[in-house]
């Protein structure tokens, strides 16, 4: 610390008083002059090597200076770690938050970034040091064209903001900095040394997979540590969780036990807390964890997945068995980690994971502060498939990074919407000019695989992807050139895909009335929507048995038809119990998709509004309504003019008082299960409000 300046160390040491020296990554970094320079800078160090404290350290020199600094992240859930944890600041005087118009450090995500460059230029411009965490996601297939076309513009609009890329270890970073125009700054430090070593299931002599996995949980019990498992779908993490719970329970001493329940009972009580029986899928979540076990996956309440990585955080949960996606969510470290899967399902069939994904998940592996090592496992089937594995993953090369700018046709229509909507291009060449200047455009025309025919390539990307958009009506090519319509501006304010825009606006084009169950239906096949899955094999027929009903026919049943029909469901005030129950789906994900689902009414309406049609512009406020608040028509009003009331007690007070409340007193209502002081004066405030109406 003594490095630093005596204002900088004295904001670092109160804010982490844990840290009492850099760490020679940290150091190699300020060394080479990354505090005092103007340049932009590339971090490349391991996983849990202090990248953050880095990025903080920029940041408060930056504001110090009288700067703005925007910090970004891939997702919601690192934004908002990141933005509690930075809260510390603000004893400094430094103001966080999530918009920058107001923060002095503002941590944004990606796609909310991407959205400051189009149309708050402004704002943009006074931002003096942008901050790109998990940058190497910068070859990832749906993120990676956000951040990559937003750094672009970015930096064409405002040239003097410096650009600082927090990343783990890539290998092509010499022409990832040459694009970026960034000096890099390479080491291998781990505060924590990692052990990685390939496993197989001859040399435990044990049947398969899953008693390897159990023969290292009973060690990491053994030696008092935690451990995290990948497998491969959510299935997997439910099947593995109950195999390990069912063979360790008995090895639990009481206390820890108590614990496992009183963590188990939490996750029983979200469901209940919304009106809703346990799911078989908390149920079975319950049981596991009662062993210490918890599975974690999409499928999940919100708020039982933040239980589950809280108290793994607080060593009440011995291991979590997940699918890939949580190594790029919250930071949940742990002693030991278990990759028993290395395949995934593709549309192409089961591909084998990315050396870079292995890293990722290997990095999970030994906890800063808590460990002296970290031991990553990869799970073979045999000792001839483990030695090609060692080889494959241990000792090989993480792949090269490439733009997936043109690949992802979605991100290439978002990104020349944006450019002609914003009014930063008018004409083909324009859209040339900036797309040369992406990385895709830097690995095509410089880079050390490109050639001659780079740019022609990129000429003709983006003007079969024009054609596509002047056909759709979402681009005009007028006489003084290409300008955005209506359609187009609407499309590139919001946050959905272009696909789902031009399903959304070919089925309003195409209806001669409203049938609200054949707009959820067409909302559940937009790629916008997440999915409520079905958990196995099981029939399929009442789900087409259910939209039969409402005049929509489908031979097969998927997962968007699943959606389809626990949204539905879900209007008519089924719970989630009910709703698994009757199509075998995750039902807890049912409220996050209705929310979605409701947002995506809203952008239906304006596409109806764009195309002059405003006969069902009440029908569709009600449907957004229903689908948020997951209620029939008749007790909108209620739930809508009662903050925090509920689609539960909401109907328990129609049933018991009928619509008319004016005459309902206070201890009356307080009856009613659920229902205090405060919720019976607010139920009151509405009954007197809507007489006067």
């Amino acid at each position: 610390m003594k490095f630093l300046n005596p204002e900088l160390r004295k904001i670092i040491t109160d804010c982490y008083p844990y840290i009492e020296s850099l760490n020679p990554a940290q150091m190699s970094a300020v060394e080479a002059g990354y505090l005092e320079s103007d340049e932009n800078f590339i971090i490349a160090i391991p996983t849990a090597s202090g990248k953050t404290l880095l990025g903080v350290l920029a940041a408060i020199q930056a504001i110090m200076d009288g700067g703005r600094v925007i910090y970004t992240v891939p997702l919601i859930s690192i934004q908002n770690e990141k933005v509690k944890e930075f809260r510390e600041l603000e004893k400094h005087g430094i103001s966080v938050g999530k918009d920058p118009r107001t923060s002095d450090l503002a941590v944004m995500v990606f796609e909310s970034f991407d959205s400051l460059t189009r149309f708050s230029w402004n704002t943009l411009r006074e931002i003096d040091l942008l901050i790109v965490d998990e940058f190497h996601m910068i070859g990832e297939y749906s993120r990676g064209p956000v951040i990559e076309s937003a750094i672009t513009r970015a930096r064409k609009l405002n040239p003097a903001m410096r650009i600082v890329a927090l990343s783990a270890t890539l290998s092509n970073m010499d022409e990832i900095g040459e694009w970026l125009g960034a000096r890099i700054v390479e080491h291998d430090y781990r505060p924590v040394p990692l052990h990685r070593e390939v496993l197989d299931t001859e040399m435990f002599g044990a049947r398969d997979k899953n008693q390897v996995v159990l023969k290292i949980l009973e060690r990491s019990i053994s030696e008092d540590s935690q451990t995290l498992a990948f497998v491969s779908t959510r299935r997997f993490t439910e099947s593995l969780a109950s195999y390990l719970a069912d063979r360790i329970k008995k090895k639990i001493p009481g206390d820890l036990l108590e614990r496992f329940d009183e963590v188990a009972e939490r996750i029983l009580d979200v469901p209940r807390a919304s009106g809703s029986p346990p799911t078989s899928t908390c149920l079975k979540l319950a049981d596991c964890i009662r062993a210490g076990v918890a599975f974690h996956h999409a499928g999940l309440f919100n708020r039982q997945r933040e239980i589950i990585e809280d108290e793994f955080r607080r060593g009440n949960i011995l291991m979590i068995t997940a699918t890939p996606s949580l190594m790029y969510g919250v930071n949940l470290p742990s002693r030991t980690v278990v990759i028993r899967d290395y395949t995934r399902w593709t549309g192409q069939g089961p591909q084998r994971i990315p050396v870079f994904d292995y890293e990722q998940m290997s990095g999970r592996a030994g906890r800063p502060l808590y460990d002296d090592i970290g031991y990553s496992y990869l799970i073979a089937k045999s000792h001839d498939e483990a030695m090609e594995l060692e080889e494959y993953y241990v000792n090989g090369e993480v792949e090269r990074t490439n733009s997936r700018l043109m690949e992802n046709r979605d991100a290439l229509y978002r990104q020349i919407i944006a450019q002609v909507a914003s009014g930063l291009a008018s004409t083909t060449e324009d859209l040339l000019e900036f797309f040369r200047e992406t990385f895709y455009g830097y690995q095509m025309s410089e880079g050390p695989f490109s050639n001659a025919f780079g740019l022609d390539s990129i000429q003709y990307e983006i003007e079969t992807a024009t054609e596509f958009l002047i056909k759709n009506r979402i681009i005009y090519p007028g006489p003084s050139g290409l300008s955005a319509t209506e359609f187009g501006i609407l499309i590139a304010k919001s946050s959905y895909s272009v696909e789902t825009a031009v399903k959304l606006h070919q089925f309003a084009s195409e209806m001669d009335e409203l049938d609200i169950y054949r707009l959820i239906y067409e909302l559940a096949g937009t790629p916008d929507i997440p999915l409520i899955p079905f958990k196995g094999r099981k029939s399929r027929d009442p789900v087409r048995e259910r939209l039969m009903e409402h005049g929509i026919f489908v031979m097969d049943a998927g997962n968007s038809e699943a959606t389809a029909a626990a949204l539905i469901e879900w209007i008519n005030e089924r719970t989630e119990y009910e709703i698994e129950n009757a199509f075998n789906v995750y039902a807890a994900s049912t409220r996050r998709t209705a929310y979605e689902a409701s947002r995506l009414v809203k952008f239906f309406k304006r596409i109806c509004e764009i195309q002059g049609v405003y006969g069902y512009t009440g029908k569709l406020d009600v449907l957004a309504a229903r689908l948020y608040y997951g209620v029939r028509e008749d007790i909108i009003p209620l739930v809508v003019g009662v903050r925090g009331l509920g689609r539960v007690r909401a109907r328990k007070i129609v049933e018991t008082f009928g619509e008319d409340l004016r005459h309902v007193r206070k201890d009356e209502l307080k009856r009613i299960d659920g229902i205090g002081e405060k919720l019976a004066e607010a139920i009151r405030g509405y009954a007197e409000r809507s007489c006067q109406s």
